[in-house]
């Protein structure tokens, strides 16, 4: 007769030897669950490391102004949402609302009201194209760095108020732009941004 623990205890038996099942869980397939749940947390803990967190600033013409928590690869139009959404003097039409979203960005969305200032650049409307040169929105749709208005700069992709407000002074401060790619003398606005606004705007 076997005491104490039973792992490995055989007992002899006239008719052949039975073999007593193992106590020792260590020895057992009963920890393979465990081991693939264990592997599965740690994947997943992984995947939570791996998920970046970015904040920006809704401001403008949305239902909820104010900062909010997106992932990293969350689009323009979540990030609206997030702010309960456009008011109904929203331009939307200025937005592009695929654009990826960049860590502590402020997106301004202007009103139509807003636009219109901007497009008459203190006016009236633009009638044709000599009269569209003069103003900050041309003819072509594109946006003349060296006359846009505050409020018409920040409609383009990536400016918020604090960028719109450093071309305004990089304008007073230097004269007027030679060619587009010396936005990115402004501070704050870089390779990235210029890339997203390079289609957008003229000299």
């Amino acid at each position: 007769m076997c005491t104490g623990s039973l792992t490995g205890c055989r007992v002899g038996n006239p008719q052949g030897q039975t073999e007593l099942v193992p106590l020792n869980r260590n020895d057992t397939d009963s920890d393979k669950p465990d081991t693939a749940v264990n592997s599965g947390q740690k994947e997943q803990q992984t995947d939570r490391e791996k998920l970046q967190i970015c904040y920006v600033h809704v401001c403008g013409a949305v239902n909820q102004p104010g900062v909010y928590e997106l992932t990293a690869d969350s689009r323009l139009f979540e990030a609206i949402q997030m702010a309960g959404g456009l008011t109904e003097e929203a331009a939307d039409q200025t937005l592009n609302q695929a654009e990826v979203i960049e860590d502590g960005s402020k997106i301004y969305v202007p009103t139509k009201e807003e636009v219109k200032a901007g497009m008459d650049n203190g006016g009236t409307l633009m009638q044709n194209e000599d009269n569209a040169e003069k103003a900050g929105s041309t003819s072509d749709g594109k946006i003349d760095i060296n006359t846009a208005a505050k409020n018409e700069l920040m409609t383009l992709s990536g400016i918020g108020e604090a960028k719109a407000d450093a071309i305004v002074r990089y304008r007073e401060e230097h004269g007027a732009f030679q060619k587009i790619e010396d936005l990115m003398e402004v501070e704050g606005i870089k390779e990235g941004v210029f890339q997203k606004v390079k289609d957008q705007i003229k000299i």
